[in-house]
């Protein structure tokens, strides 16, 4: 397995060269549509990261699947990056690559990424709300909402917006009651 430090040592670079490619295309959304897919498929596919990370499987193999996986609709300058990264034999931190990426785009368009993981999906009212919040709090141009449903909440909502953390679920409500009633 590897290390969050090694991988994101060796995503960086990477990312910051897809980035400085896109930019001198004027493809920065466009490719950060296509990576956001990616990384969705990916997350998605335990088979597909596995074959992406297996050392034993040949480098055309890996290319062909690449070909087939994203079609005529990606960048030719994202498809022609991604055939670079198995070159490279770097194509197993394509998911950490396409994370930075997306990351860089976000600080580069002053977009906040505002996580919320509720017990229940939320209305369009309420990821609204949270957005509104989100750009008061830290004062960013645009808010892009990642959210996650997790049913031991309860009920309420965990946003998270950088380092900030505003815990509104059921669970966190009633183990704070508990840890106030435990130090009494």
């Amino acid at each position: 397995m590897k290390s969050n430090a090694a991988t994101a040592e060796v995503a960086q670079p990477y990312a910051q060269a897809l980035l400085s490619i896109a930019q001198s295309h004027n493809l920065t959304e466009e490719i950060g549509t296509d990576a956001r897919t990616l990384i969705n498929l990916l997350s998605g596919s335990g088979e597909l990261q596995n074959f992406l990370d297996n050392p034993f499987i040949q480098a055309d193999n890996k290319k062909n699947l690449l070909k087939q996986l994203l079609g005529e609709g990606v960048s030719p300058y994202l498809r022609n990056f991604l055939l670079f990264l198995v070159d490279r034999r770097r194509i197993a931190f394509l998911q950490a690559i396409l994370q930075q990426y997306v990351a860089l785009l976000r600080e580069l368009n002053q977009t906040v990424l505002a996580e919320i993981t509720s017990a229940v999906p939320l209305t369009e009212a309420q990821l609204q709300a949270v957005k509104e919040k989100a750009l008061a709090i830290t004062k960013a141009r645009e808010v892009e909402i990642e959210t996650k449903i997790d049913t031991d909440l309860i009920g309420g909502v965990i946003i998270k917006v950088g380092s900030q953390v505003i815990d509104a679920s059921l669970r966190g409500q009633l183990r704070r009651l508990s840890l106030s009633l435990n130090s009494n």
